[in-house]
């Protein structure tokens, strides 16, 4: 059994990968490590938080671990909210006020295309290996849907009539960014599971 950390302590996200990682493969969460500092998301880039949490559990605990970081990037704002996503109205982080902002920024243009974009690092005693998934779409003109969180109730998914806030979970979760980075992951464990002993 190969025991892999997560970087998270997102146990509803915890529960979703590991679901998808092999049987062989022994997925732990922070809260199952007792692990509850804060780790400063202070890169300018998904890629360059991911990495910074990946590392930071990995040198903590010497065992391979994966973080993830995500952004919505909109064409029109030049790639923003992008690493800001989760607090670009400002703190505390806000869904609500994100997305209002997000809204008052595009609302004299029609140019709305974005995409959802998830980095992915796993960090081993031997390598580190990135991963990237995105989902194209466009903001709509106002919220739609109850479910998911974030930016979902505005964000319609390419060749999709409904917003992410509108699909059930696994609806959205096989379309998603963060799922398409997932599984390029799991290939590369899949084949490469001897990097992890």
């Amino acid at each position: 059994m190969i025991q892999l950390i997560f970087a998270s302590h997102n146990e509803n996200k915890t529960a979703e990968i590991r679901a998808m990682l092999p049987n062989d493969v022994q997925l732990i969460s922070l809260n199952e490590l007792d692990y509850f500092d804060e780790i400063e998301e202070t890169a300018s880039t998904l890629e360059g938080n991911s990495l910074l949490k990946a590392q930071t559990i990995f040198e903590h605990f010497q065992l391979p671990c994966f973080a993830d970081d995500s952004g919505l990037e909109i064409d029109f704002l030049d790639g923003k909210p992008g690493v800001f996503s989760a607090r670009y109205a400002g703190e505390p982080k806000n869904d609500q006020e994100n997305i209002k902002k997000v809204l008052d920024e595009l609302k004299d243009t029609e140019q709305r295309q974005a995409k959802f974009r998830t980095v992915i690092t796993l960090v081993t005693r031997n390598q580190i290996n990135a991963f990237e998934g995105s989902i194209q779409g466009s903001i709509t003109k106002s919220q739609k849907g109850t479910d998911g969180f974030g930016y979902d109730p505005i964000f319609q998914p390419e060749n999709q009539t409904v917003t992410f806030a509108e699909m059930t979970k696994s609806e959205k979760n096989n379309l998603s960014h963060r799922t398409l980075a997932l599984q390029k992951m799991i290939s590369f464990l899949t084949l490469n599971k001897i990097t992890l002993q």
